[in-house]
C-alpha cells in the first residue's frame, strides 16, 4: 500500500513539473 502511494505522489510531481516547463517556455517567448 505504501509503495502505491509513493508512486502516485511521483506521478503528481511529474505532472506539476511538466506544467511549470510549459509556462516557462511560454514566458520565454515574449518577443
Amino acid at each position: 500500500m505504501g509503495n502505491l502511494k509513493k508512486k502516485r505522489r511521483l506521478k503528481m510531481s511529474q505532472h506539476k513539473r511538466r506544467k511549470r516547463l510549459k509556462s516557462n517556455r511560454h514566458k520565454k517567448r515574449t518577443w
